[in-house]
């Protein structure tokens, strides 16, 4: 049997805002709500389950989405036009700006909950045959 990964829960302050805010930048949808989980698909299968959790026990964590050019331009827009801090490098060195790592772009930001979200578009090393 092969190994994916199905689902994964992303703790959120409010998971209706943190989804709505996911689903906006990215132009995805809400697929599915159910007891306290709203989730989003994506399109490899695997779903993000957002929960609404005490802020007080939020982890941060580090959510990586591998995006076209065409997606990310259409993100980055986005994230530009909000004013959404933003960064070329996880250890926010480099703000208001994305890098260019692998012969791609990349972008760091937080979500409304606190998560490091990352968004590429080439996997890193680059693409493989």
């Amino acid at each position: 049997m092969s190994v994916e990964l199905n689902h994964t829960i992303i703790h959120a302050r409010d998971n209706r805002e943190s989804a709505e805010f996911f689903t906006d930048l990215l132009g995805l949808e809400i697929t599915a709500e159910w007891g306290p989980f709203i989730a989003v698909a994506l399109s490899n299968g695997v779903t993000l389950d957002f929960a609404t959790i005490p802020a007080d026990k939020i982890a941060l964590q580090h959510y990586a989405f591998l995006i076209s050019e065409e997606e990310f331009d259409a993100a980055y827009a986005k994230i530009k036009q909000r004013d959404i801090e933003h960064y070329a490098d996880p250890q926010q060195q480099h703000p208001g700006t994305i890098n260019h790592n692998d012969g791609g772009r990349g972008v760091y930001f937080m979500d409304p909950a606190g998560h490091a979200m990352e968004l590429i578009t080439v996997p890193y090393g680059g693409w493989t045959s």
